[in-house]
């Protein structure tokens, strides 16, 4: 399965080979985690209120000392009723505490340290502002998006699209933001190692799919000032991706070519030295990821090498990291496309190989999200 953390076996936090194998929570805990599925929506939406009135901030700037409720009031302006029923609730979570020379007559609160990862960590702020802005009100649509194999929680942005690609450009400016906040997060911690792994061998032609913003095309260029770089992507996605590349003085070495590569008459650009998807593939069907394959495999020289770069959730350390790429499938299911996820290594691989690729090199825990580079060669 990929976990290599063998000697944390009974620590929930590591991943083992065990880890989804064995049910040893107490049912007390158990009961417990469940409440905590029952009540989700409330839960994350009172935090999303904490931090969109300013409390948790006031509370991590109060410090060890603490700040009361009266305090919270004031300074926040919220009534003592919403800081009591948000701060209770957070005070359930664990996501504030109470200071320990608290008493019922001078009750202070402080920011534990979930209450720090949601305020402060990158990660969690990504994740939670994609779930916020783009996922949460389509994931009431979960049910129906499975039954018909289709996004159907796209509509809360608007009915004329099939994908969540089609709108982007198109989304409000804070959805938006928190998309490409998400989107770049993850993979952009890969990118110094997987440049390094890119460019050993000097491509002087790559091809990008998937290229989005040009932010790995553009980073290629200031790695290697002889690469040229094209973007294959839809017309949305090249136009912003043109607009970057000129303003970073690339415009000569990077091109771009607007085509939804799923068409039949969409054709890549023949025999580069390399083609790159990064965190592209994730973003189809099993069956479709075959089909590119297949283009890229008509399109390839026996010495052209092929990389994708994904975050495998059977390939990560942590089972936070697996927690959330396994929800982030969810986004595929009701707001992206409706039949793709974030894959195990082995469906992916064989989906690719069956195009008629084959992989020739696996590079695992790029980053701190444990991402995996596959290279592949014409089979």
């Amino acid at each position: 399965m990929g976990y290599k953390n063998s000697k944390a076996d009974g620590d929930p936090a590591y991943l083992t080979e065990n880890s989804y194998k064995t049910d040893n929570i107490r049912a007390v805990d158990a009961k417990f985690e469940a409440q905590k599925i029952a009540f989700a929506p409330l839960s994350f939406q009172a935090i999303k209120s904490m931090l969109d009135l300013g409390l948790m901030q006031l509370i991590e700037d109060a410090g060890d000392q603490g700040i009361s409720p009266d305090e919270l009031a004031e300074k926040s302006g919220v009534s003592l009723y919403g800081i009591n029923v948000l701060c209770e609730m957070a005070l359930g979570m664990n996501v504030i505490k109470l200071s320990k020379d608290s008493s019922v007559q001078k009750e202070k609160f402080t920011l534990g340290k979930i209450g720090w990862m949601l305020l402060e960590d990158e990660c969690t702020r990504a994740n939670f502002y994609f779930t916020a802005d783009i996922c949460y009100q389509g994931a009431f649509s979960m049910t129906e998006s499975i039954r018909n194999s289709k996004p159907e929680g796209l509509k809360v942005f608007g009915s004329q699209w099939t994908t969540i690609y089609e709108a982007l450009s198109s989304l409000p400016q804070k959805e938006k933001k928190s998309w490409f906040t998400f989107d770049h997060f993850y993979s952009d911690i890969a990118f110094p190692q997987a440049l390094s792994i890119v460019f050993k061998n000097k491509p002087q032609t790559l091809v990008d799919i998937g290229g989005n913003t040009a932010k790995w095309a553009i980073l290629c260029c200031k790695h290697d000032p002889d690469v040229k770089v094209t973007i294959v992507d839809l017309p949305g996605q090249t136009a912003v991706a043109e607009k970057n590349a000129a303003e970073q003085g690339f415009a000569s070495r990077i091109g771009t070519y607007s085509g939804n590569v799923l068409r039949e008459e969409t054709t890549l650009p023949k025999n580069p030295d390399a083609f790159w998807m990064s965190q592209f593939l994730d973003c189809f069907s099993l069956h479709q990821i075959t089909k590119i394959s297949k283009k890229i495999c008509e399109a390839s020289s026996k010495s052209t090498k092929t990389y994708v770069l994904e975050p495998l959730w059977d390939k990560q350390k942590f089972a936070g990291n697996a927690y959330s790429l396994q929800a982030t499938s969810l986004y595929f299911t009701c707001m992206a496309n409706g039949n793709s996820k974030m894959y195990r290594s082995k469906e992916l691989i064989d989906a690719i190989e069956a195009g008629g690729l084959k992989l020739s090199n696996e590079y695992d825990e790029l980053g701190a999200n444990s991402y995996t580079l596959l290279e592949f060669r014409k089979a």
